[in-house]
């Protein structure tokens, strides 16, 4: 990861500043909560509601968390998102001025010399997430991208994604978030130590119980940010060439599963273009093994056999098959996403079908790919 100066502590700031900026954050955070928690899965919501617990009361990863007290606290926040639901976000105070929540870029320009990261950006359609951290460096890269590290966070919504792309140019990575994502992958494999990818990534780095997570988590953090990084530039050159069409196309979807397959294949165009082929160029094994264990869900039923390019790497072919599989996956999504531009350029106002009906179809999953071998 490229590195910079780092920003001076936060500390420089006084307590009553920072107490009401937190709390005016956090407050929309909680409103964006308020508004969006129930479109997640049962089992999702819960698991991000227990590690979220952790994080409001500090405690430490794998700390055992008293039922009675979770099922309080529970009942709390899901009260106060019922009181929030409705409200609007409420103006950023800092300096004797009160900024527009989505406006970081202004709002950062006085934080960052004292050592303070804002975010504000999307999740999805219509779904804001903010944070306040700590900023533990930012530099310009020699792309022009301006990439921002963030450390301890002071405010955070239910959702914490731990890397993002804010206004086309600037690149957030959120150690704190990636680390607490680790957790809670390993955490779930830890239930039942089930073969397969993470089981592989816990292996390369000796992961057996808690302390053997605490130890390997700075290399594990820093190795991975690298990964996030990849993605992150991979969103950006994918939108060199969808934009500004594609934003606009967004906005017009009315329903979140069209949402979440569009946004499919954005990533799956990101990671086949950049990720995925840096990574093996530079024989980067456990992020190779943890980007597989986090391949799921709609990505995967666009494109199942790209397992096999992975499955072919693990037998030792030196990642021949997994990067001829990226090279096909690209120009089949890059495709994909020329024929839903269309579709929305087509029926600007009323494109959500159309497209939903394109990705649904059996069409629009990548076929098995070619090795150069002939297989």
């Amino acid at each position: 990861m490229a590195t910079g100066p780092r920003a001076p502590a936060a500390e420089a700031v006084t307590t009553g500043r920072l107490d009401a900026l937190v709390d005016a954050v956090q407050t929309n955070c909680d409103i964006a909560d308020a508004r969006h928690a129930a479109d997640l899965p049962l089992c999702i919501y819960l698991l991000q509601m227990r590690e979220f617990y952790r994080w409001e009361h500090g405690l430490t990863f794998g700390a055992a968390i008293d039922r009675g007290a979770l099922g309080a606290w529970l009942a709390h926040r899901e009260a106060r998102w019922a009181e929030l639901e409705a409200q609007d976000f409420v103006p950023l105070p800092w300096g004797g001025a009160r900024f527009d929540p989505l406006d970081a870029p202004l709002l950062n320009a006085e934080l960052a010399p004292l050592g303070l990261a804002y975010g504000a950006g999307w999740s999805g359609v219509e779904h804001p997430a903010f944070f306040l951290a700590q900023l533990r460096f930012q530099h310009e890269r020699d792309d022009g991208l301006q990439l921002q590290v963030c450390g301890r966070e002071h405010a955070r919504g239910l959702a914490a994604p731990p890397a993002a792309l804010l206004g086309g140019q600037t690149i957030v990575l959120r150690r704190e978030a990636l680390a607490r994502w680790l957790w809670e992958k390993f955490e779930t494999f830890s239930l039942r130590r089930a073969d397969g990818p993470f089981k592989a990534f816990a292996d390369a780095y000796g992961l057996h119980d808690p302390d053997d997570f605490v130890a390997a988590l700075p290399r594990m953090v820093a190795e991975q940010s690298e990964t996030l990084l990849l993605h992150e530039l991979g969103e950006h050159r994918a939108g060199e060439w969808l934009e500004p069409g594609w934003a606009a196309m967004r906005l017009a979807l009315d329903t979140r599963r069209t949402e979440l397959q569009v946004r499919a294949v954005r990533d799956q165009l990101a990671d086949l273009e950049v990720t995925l082929p840096t990574l093996i160029s530079r024989r980067a094994e456990t992020a190779l093994h943890f980007w597989f264990a986090n391949y799921d869900g709609v990505r995967e039923r666009l494109y199942p056999s790209l397992v096999r390019g992975y499955a072919a790497w693990q037998a030792g072919d030196g990642g021949r098959a997994l990067l001829d599989a990226t090279k096909a996956g690209a120009r089949h999504f890059r495709g994909l996403a020329r024929q839903i531009l269309l579709l929305h350029a087509r029926h600007p106002a009323d494109a959500t079908q159309a497209i939903d009906r394109l990705l649904m179809a059996p069409e629009s999953v990548c076929g098995e790919f070619r090795t150069r071998s002939g297989r």
